[in-house]
């Protein structure tokens, strides 16, 4: 609909700009919107306000001008200049009837389009360290990520989902460190467990696997370890330092690589096992030690050093990221000549650059947001278009369990696992709800709510919606009474009828407003007021009644409100049940 209002206005352009001369008329953006009222039409544009400035005509003027050149519509009831000169549109029934018959004929196909076409996007979501499992915070990142995904394919654009998986660096050293301890504990030693160390059971049953697997020898040389502790610093992260670098010595590096692998194995099939299993699993798993691998890291950094980005402080290597907007500079290289994840990261974003992609989609934690600059430095002084970078940040998730906050601290494990909601309050609840807020807000997830089987449950509500409709065409079947091929939705004269047919020709627009915004909460907020209204007429208005015209109608209304909710719930990867 909105469309048909857009290609009247831009005529209207076209035609004055060759009547006055004025060629630059042509290229205005109409810009159309929903009214506020609907005492005011269905669609409003502020395109006169805007070209009276360029004329230096009063805006009334010039949109009485546009209106003398507006084509004739069989779907305009009318046309009027409102307020300074805003031009409102009002449609008759028959564009709403229109649409009915779209959304039947195009069926899952409605509110897909081709805005995107020719746009390759690499979204990158969730990006966990295989430390341990998912916890629900993660469960956020997923669910908004691949909702993202599925909005951005329906518009046109090619996706590719990618999951950055840590595979290298401290945290993954400390996950097998952490391991190996619970694994020479099996074998009778008494070595200490630093609190600094992965607590979870899983530690345990990783550890468990290798002493299956390996018997004792992997164990090493135990006295090198012991010796360690019995020196090691005060520091309590120091500490653990020294406490890694010592269990490399003693175990060497093929024991160690053993134990590491098996860490990295167990816990990220666990991840993929859990997002597959979410209906959030990536595209594809980028590994950080490819880039180690392939060099690409050292290359960064010498195409940095190259261009004058580095240099040394203190013995470690900066980038200076503040000659890009960053607060500071970063350090690359530490002291010891570790790399840091920075340094991967730079390569990592290149490389992203180098596939060709036009837009780099990354979904990262609110506690990334001084990460940002960084990185846009790191793709801007690598000659890259760090405009392709458009980064959003997910706030964080606090699960209630009754008035008790549940803890997600990883390396304690004192965390609730997004298998573990999953299982609680199912997919459907937990997608519905991950999505129910603007991922830079705060999410207060209520177990009670997700579980309950209420109206006061967004997601049963929606859902009950679409079964409820089923069960009326159900009902039809039953009586012998054929679906409707050829309505008259002339026989919808009920307000809420009305009501309904404008809520149902927003979904396209809805869509848009959820991919250009990046937010899915639009679709969740959209199904729950059609549910709403759906549900107001369900209760006021029988459907099956016994006058054939009225009856045709009501199904095929009743239809398309079910094909939408379908449609919608798709989106976010939510089931339509058929019965509740």
């Amino acid at each position: 609909m909105r469309e048909h209002i857009d290609t009247l206005l831009r005529e209207a352009l076209h035609r004055l700009a060759e009547l006055e001369g004025r060629p630059e008329l042509g290229n205005a953006e109409p810009r159309i919107e929903r009214t506020r009222d609907s005492q005011h039409g269905d669609f409003t544009s502020n395109v006169a306000l805007r070209l009276g400035k360029m004329l230096g005509r009063a805006p009334r003027d010039v949109a009485a001008a546009l209106l003398a050149q507006l084509p004739a519509s069989e779907l305009v009831q009318d046309v009027e200049i409102a307020g300074p000169g805003f031009v409102n549109f009002r449609l008759n029934a028959a564009a709403y009837h229109d649409e009915l018959r779209d959304i039947l004929s195009r069926g899952p196909a409605y509110g897909a389009s081709q805005r995107g076409a020719g746009q390759r996007v690499l979204l990158e979501f969730v990006s966990a360290n295989p430390t341990g499992p998912l916890h629900v915070g993660h469960g956020r990142h997923a669910a908004y990520g691949a909702t993202l995904g599925n909005l951005l394919r329906i518009t046109g654009h090619e996706v590719h989902e990618e999951y950055y998986v840590n595979d290298a660096g401290r945290q993954m050293d400390i996950l097998a460190v952490s391991v190996w301890l619970r694994y020479a504990e099996a074998m009778g030693s008494t070595l200490p467990f630093p609190e600094q160390c992965y607590q979870g059971a899983y530690v345990r049953e990783i550890a468990a696997e290798l002493a299956a697997q390996h018997g004792d020898a992997l164990l090493g040389e135990l006295e090198i370890v012991e010796q360690a502790n019995a020196a090691s610093p005060e520091d309590a992260e120091l500490a653990l330092d020294v406490l890694i670098a010592a269990v490399k010595r003693s175990l060497r590096a093929a024991s160690f690589t053993t134990v590491f692998n098996a860490a990295l194995t167990s816990v990220l099939g666990d991840i993929k096992d859990d997002l597959q299993g979410f209906a959030a699993a990536p595209d594809g798993w980028y590994s950080e030690r490819s880039l180690t691998d392939d060099n690409a890291v050292d290359r960064a950094l010498a195409a940095l050093k190259e261009r004058g980005m580095l240099y040394e402080h203190e013995g470690a290597t900066w980038f200076r990221t503040s000659d890009f907007g960053d607060d500071k500079d970063r350090v690359v290289v530490r002291e010891n000549g570790a790399r840091t994840y920075f340094a991967s990261d730079i390569a990592y974003h290149h490389e992203k650059c180098l596939r060709g992609y036009d837009l780099l989609l990354n979904v990262l934690g609110a506690d990334h947001h001084g990460y940002v600059p960084r990185l846009r430095a790191g793709i801007e002084a690598l000659d890259q278009d760090a405009a392709k970078l458009d980064v959003r940040l997910v706030q964080f998730v606090i699960l209630y369990r009754g008035k008790v906050k549940a803890q997600m601290s990883t390396r304690s494990g004192e965390y609730i696992t997004l298998r573990e909601l999953r299982d609680e309050v199912g997919n459907d609840a937990a997608r519905f709800f991950y999505v129910s807020r603007s991922n830079d807000q705060h999410l207060d997830f209520d177990l009670e709510l997700a579980k309950s089987q209420s109206n006061d449950n967004p997601v049963y509500y929606v859902q009950y919606a679409h079964a409820r409709v089923a069960s009326m065409l159900q009902k039809l079947e039953e009586q012998n009474l054929p679906l409707p091929s050829d309505p008259d939705f002339a026989a919808l004269t009920e307000p809420l009828e009305a009501e309904l047919m404008a809520a149902l020709s927003r979904y396209p627009e809805v869509i848009e407003l959820a991919v250009d915004n990046r937010a899915p909460q639009h679709i969740v907020h959209y199904l729950r007021d059609l549910a709403a209204s759906f549900h107001s007429y369900y209760n006021a208005h029988r459907i099956l009644v016994d006058d054939t015209r009225i009856r045709d109608a009501r199904v095929a209304l009743a239809r398309a409100i079910q094909q939408i909710i379908r449609n919608g719930l798709t989106l976010l990867d939510v089931s339509a049940p058929e019965a509740m």
